[in-house]
C-alpha cells in the first residue's frame, strides 16, 4: 500500500447539479478552470467508464506532457473517479518508472451532492508528500474558477 495522503476540498455553486457536472468535464469549459493548474491545460479521450484519458499541456520548453489515467468510475451528475496510472513525456505513456510508481493508482475522486438549488463539490484525492502543499493551494483557486463559470 501506497503512502497517500488524502486531500479534500469542497465548493458550494449555485447552479443545478447537471450543469455543474457538465460544465466541469466539457472541454471548453474544462481549459478554463483546469488552466489554475496550467496555462494549457486540456484532455485527450474520454470520460466513460474504463476508458483511458491524458490530461496534458504544453511545458516552458514547448514540449507537450501530463498524466495518463483511466477513469474508474463515472455516474453522471452523482460520482467521478479518475485513476492515475503514469506520466506522458515527449508524447511517450511512462508507466514503470520508480518516481511515477511512487504515486501510480492515486484517485482524485469527485462527488456531486444536491443542495437545493445548489451543488455541492467535493474532492478528495491522493497525494504524496511532495505535491501536497501545491495541490492545497491550487485546488481551492481552481474550484473557485469552475464556481465563476458555472454561475454566469
Amino acid at each position: 500500500m501506497k503512502d497517500f495522503k488524502k486531500l479534500s476540498f469542497e465548493i458550494l455553486i449555485n447552479a443545478p447539479v447537471e450543469k455543474v457536472y457538465r460544465i466541469m468535464i466539457e472541454k471548453s469549459s474544462y481549459e478554463v478552470w483546469t488552466s489554475i493548474f496550467s496555462p494549457s491545460s486540456t484532455f485527450e479521450g474520454s470520460w466513460s467508464e474504463g476508458s483511458k484519458i491524458l490530461f496534458v499541456g504544453i511545458d516552458e520548453n514547448g514540449k507537450k506532457g501530463g498524466m495518463v489515467s483511466r477513469i474508474d468510475k463515472n455516474i453522471p451528475n452523482e460520482y467521478l473517479s479518475i485513476e492515475h496510472l503514469g506520466e506522458l513525456r515527449d508524447g511517450m505513456e511512462i508507466l514503470d518508472t520508480p518516481e511515477v510508481q511512487a504515486w501510480s493508482g492515486a484517485h482524485e475522486n469527485y462527488i456531486f451532492e444536491v443542495k437545493g438549488d445548489e451543488t455541492l463539490l467535493k474532492i478528495e484525492l491522493d497525494t504524496n508528500q511532495e505535491y501536497e502543499d501545491y495541490f492545497a493551494g491550487m485546488w481551492p483557486k481552481a474550484l473557485k474558477k469552475l464556481k465563476e463559470i458555472c454561475e454566469r
